[in-house]
């Protein structure tokens, strides 16, 4: 527990502890039944603390943060989220864990080596994340998704970021940030109909400020490994 403490720095310590207080807090007041929504959070943010370092164990949390998530949606009938988290997230999760633990900086099994994308890359994903996002569209809308085209850019975003983490890119974070602020949107139209629901918004803000220092975290990372090569 020492060497796990002594682990992370001061920022992440903080940032982790005043987003798991801030999850607790919203739980207590907005939801104090569905303990699922509350486990769930704590899973995600702790998956993302450990993500920011590079490090494979912030896969493993994701994918059961998905599972719990893709729960959490169909419940609601966000049918795109509970599609997306479950048959993509999760599998492409699996895939980057798998990527990051074959692909160690200098043995650091702690520690993913950063990559940079060439335009080969570029010209394959865009499109397949244009592909991706029309079918989902179209399967969402035939599934009387609730509130399809906020649906639909979170499926656009979630795969963006999927494929940036299973490639080890920086840009991983910021593609997971606008996931956060579309999600931030479509669970305050959800709030609107069940006030629990706050739990969830207040937990996807907590995401979005452990994606933000994420990206800042893995460009620092991305520099340091670069001048030590």
């Amino acid at each position: 527990m020492k060497r796990l403490y002594n682990y992370f720095t001061i920022t992440e310590k903080l940032l982790w502890s005043l987003s798991v207080l801030a999850m607790i807090l919203s739980f207590l007041i907005f939801d104090r039944s569905n303990y699922l929504n509350l486990f769930s959070s704590l899973i995600g943010i702790t998956s993302l603390i450990f993500a920011a370092k590079g490090n494979p164990i912030g896969q493993i949390l994701i994918i059961i943060f998905s599972i719990f998530y893709g729960i959490i949606s169909y419940a609601f009938g966000y049918y795109g989220e509970m599609l997306t988290y479950l048959g993509l997230t999760a599998p492409m999760a699996i895939m980057a864990l798998i990527s990051w633990l074959k692909h160690p900086y200098k043995g650091n099994k702690s520690e993913v080596e950063v990559n940079r994308l060439n335009a080969k890359e570029h010209f394959v994903m865009w499109p397949l994340t244009a592909a991706v996002t029309l079918i989902f569209y179209f399967l969402l809308s035939m599934l009387n998704t609730v509130n399809l085209i906020p649906s639909t850019i979170s499926v656009a975003t979630s795969f963006l970021a999927v494929y940036l983490t299973y490639r080890r890119s920086p840009y991983y974070a910021i593609a997971y940030a606008a996931n956060d602020i579309v999600l931030i949107v479509l669970w305050s139209l959800a709030a609107i109909e069940d006030i629990s629901y706050m739990s969830v918004i207040i937990c996807f803000v907590a995401f979005l400020a452990s994606d933000i220092y994420s990206f800042i975290s893995w460009r620092k990372m991305q520099k340091r490994q670069t001048a030590t090569s």
